[in-house]
């Protein structure tokens, strides 16, 4: 382990990563021959593995209705741009923790402890988000993973040749976002082969491609004969496939929880896709990253 409280890096002989206290964000993957993985907050999308929390895409307006209370809530939530604390590391692992404050109960009026820990083994990265219910009534929320990996991956051949393999064959549909950012609601059939998406960039021209209700916990990306990776997770029920194109990233979302589906007219203990814990509840999450081949 080396580094600051503000970037912590983390090593195996197979993978090293860097970390930062800023939204507790994974800032680089790099296999063992130093190769970097993950996209580098390029101008065409200035971020690299946000961490999103306590929703998940956008909401009707860009406000959070509770009740009969509005708040201000923008895409994907205020935990990509919190400062965590530190709460432990080594060489292998660390922990951030965000805590609710009189900033965050100003437009999120719960209690709550969001934590975020990485821990490497060989050459898989594991990710786990822990929310924890720290008040009196039921917590709503959403997380999701944002990682943006290489497209192409290095070492291998160009963009044409990537794949996604899912675990299980996907009968889709997938839905498209709006001008809105809201999930419209017209189903899209799903362009595999069997559990093979080829990937291209018109495919995400419109805006991203997102699962509602995969059948996969994992997937294999990346091009035949080149080494690839495995991304799996646990806990989330929705994925969410996106890149910019013109860019050379995908991003591989899973997700506990999704934008708004344009048309329904609900507030945050109705929304569809939204997670509940009872008061002292802590629910985990848990994706993880794996260079194969």
């Amino acid at each position: 382990m080396s580094g600051s409280a503000d970037r912590i890096s983390l090593g195996t002989p197979k993978l090293k990563a860097v970390v930062k206290a800023e939204g507790a964000e994974l800032t680089s993957l790099k296999d063992g021959e130093g190769r970097e993985l993950l996209w580098q907050a390029e101008a065409a999308w200035p971020r690299h593995s946000p961490v999103l929390f306590p929703i998940v895409g956008k909401v009707k307006d860009d406000t959070l209705r509770i009740g009969e209370a509005s708040f201000p809530m923008g895409q994907h939530g205020f935990a990509r741009d919190s400062r965590f604390t530190l709460v432990e590391h080594d060489a292998t692992g660390c922990r951030f923790l965000l805590q609710d404050s009189e900033a965050t109960r100003a437009i999120y009026p719960f209690a709550f402890r969001f934590e975020v820990a990485y821990a490497l083994h060989g050459a898989t990265l594991a990710v786990t988000y822990g929310v924890t219910n720290a008040g009196e009534g039921t917590l709503p929320f959403s997380v999701g993973a944002h990682p943006a990996f290489r497209w192409p991956l290095p070492g291998s051949a160009g963009k044409l040749a990537h794949r996604i393999e899912f675990e299980q064959e996907e009968a889709g549909p997938f839905f498209r976002l709006n001008d809105k950012g809201l999930i419209d609601q017209t189903p899209h059939a799903l362009p595999t082969h069997g559990r093979t998406l080829g990937l291209r960039e018109d495919l995400f021209r419109p805006s991203a491609m997102i699962l509602l209700n995969p059948a996969s916990r994992r997937l294999q990306y990346g091009a035949p004969g080149a080494p690839g990776l495995e991304v799996a997770w646990q806990g989330f029920g929705q994925l969410g496939l996106w890149m910019k194109p013109g860019a050379d990233f995908l991003c591989i979302e899973p997700w506990a929880g999704h934008a708004d589906i344009d048309g329904y007219d609900v507030d945050l203990w109705s929304k569809p896709g939204i997670e509940m814990l009872e008061a002292g509840e802590t629910r985990r999450f848990t994706w993880r990253v794996s260079v194969t081949g």
